[in-house]
């Protein structure tokens, strides 16, 4: 499952949140603290945050970001 080794690796997420929704992400992780996930969301370029808890499935997209 995702953690620290991912950080500054691109990866795409299958993502649950707390009202059930799936989506499925491209997202630069940039840590991993507490069960949370800090990450830049290739698609909007936003910062975003996951719960680790939610996170279903991850692939590495690429070993470097950028």
């Amino acid at each position: 499952m995702l953690d620290e080794k991912y950080a500054g690796r691109v990866v795409e997420v299958i993502y649950e949140d707390r009202t059930g929704k799936f989506t499925k992400r491209h997202i630069e992780v940039r840590g991993i603290r507490n069960g949370i996930v800090t990450a830049r969301c290739l698609r909007t370029n936003a910062p975003r945050t996951f719960r680790l808890s939610g996170i279903l499935a991850v692939n590495l997209v690429s070993k470097n970001a950028g």
